[in-house]
């Protein structure tokens, strides 16, 4: 192939560190698997039923650009309960992904600054470089707090656009109430287009504030994939100003076109399914992990999403992971997939408690082993 076909931007950023956990993995036959980034529970019995109704009654065509008006209409109603603002539309994406994709692609012009929290949610810096914006990273480390001090003093004129990912993957953070509201004043006062990326919302142990409470410009995202383990179905929703959102409806026009259309049927169904047994497991697990770890390991008790970030405690992440990976067959994701930094590694708790309990084992014996 040559190399004349392959775009300037295409150099702009790699493949997902994660793909390179899962190919050193590969020849593990039953390895202590922490790192799936999806739920562990099958989608609800009601989602599956409406999905294969959808399939056998031959909704196999298009919906329209904006999603399935039941679905549609339904969120609508919903979302003017909650949030009362006359000018907030909502429509279906292909996955929360995907909206995030659409959202830069309709804000973000050559050299524009994109600012996210650090640690960060895997696509947000390549994304951002696929639109020719400039990644700015904010730290939160050593406790992953977001400081409006610190995000204030990386803005320039050049800022576009402010992520906000609570609860967030890697670090299982959950803004605070305060935090949120100082973002969200700064993102107005500054009239910089602020995106809460909310997947995670469902899987909260404390309160959850949306930053769309406070500026009503803001720009939310959510979806299926997490709350009701449909990731695989792609249905994610996106809600914020009218204006902003018919621009992304004319992107998703000529890319996705539409998000899956029996997918759609499946996250109707799904609406009113109660999972609060799934999210009493979450936390069950979460305590569980926290509780072992936490005397050893350098550990922010986790908050929300299915994940804790802890700090390697000896070495650098990456060749944590690979020992834990080599000798305990234990699979972690290296910090430096999500951070500037390479000194935290990922856990995620969305596995059974044997696995957790075998992982429990696995770390006990890897901090001694320096």
């Amino acid at each position: 192939m040559s190399s004349r076909w392959i775009s300037k931007r295409a150099g702009t950023f790699e493949a997902s560190g994660i793909r390179k956990v899962f190919d050193l993995a590969a020849a593990i036959p039953n390895p202590i698997n922490l790192s799936i980034g999806q739920p562990d529970f099958d989608a609800p019995e009601e989602a599956r039923r409406a999905m294969i109704e959808a399939i056998n009654t031959k909704k196999s065509g298009y919906t329209p650009t904006q999603g399935l008006a039941a679905l549609r209409d339904e969120l609508q109603k919903r979302i003017d309960v909650k949030y009362q603002h006359a000018d907030r539309k909502v429509f279906i994406a292909s996955g929360t992904s995907g909206a995030l994709a659409l959202a830069l692609l309709v804000a973000v012009d050559p050299g524009d600054e994109v600012i996210f929290f650090d640690p960060y949610f895997v696509m947000y810096d390549a994304l951002v470089r696929m639109t020719g914006g400039v990644p700015v990273p904010v730290s939160t480390y050593p406790n992953f707090h977001y400081d409006i001090n610190v995000l204030e003093a990386a803005m320039t004129p050049k800022t576009k656009v402010i992520i906000l990912n609570s609860p967030a993957n890697p670090t299982g953070k959950v803004a605070s109430r305060d935090e949120v509201k100082a973002i969200a004043g700064l993102a107005a006062k500054h009239n910089i287009l602020l995106i809460s990326d909310e997947i995670y919302r469902t899987f909260c142990f404390k309160e959850f504030t949306s930053p769309a409470e406070f500026n009503p410009q803001t720009l939310v995202m959510d979806g299926f994939s997490k709350s009701h383990g449909l990731p695989g179905w792609r249905v994610g929703i996106v809600h914020g100003q009218a204006e902003f959102i018919e621009q992304m409806l004319k992107f998703q026009q000529y890319t996705f076109v539409c998000a899956p259309h029996v997918g759609q049927y499946g996250a109707l169904a799904s609406l009113d399914v109660e999972m609060k047994e799934q999210i009493e497991s979450y936390r069950k697990r979460a305590m569980m992990l926290y509780n072992a770890l936490k005397d050893d390991y350098d550990v922010v008790p986790p908050e929300g999403a299915f994940y804790m970030f802890p700090k390697a405690p000896w070495g650098t992440a990456t060749e944590f992971v690979e020992k834990a990976i080599k000798k305990y067959e234990m699979l972690i994701i290296p910090g430096g997939v999500f951070s500037t930094r390479d000194t935290h590694f990922r856990i995620s708790y969305s596995a059974t408690e044997a696995t957790i309990e075998r992982g429990i084992e696995a770390f006990k014996k890897l901090v001694k082993d320096r």
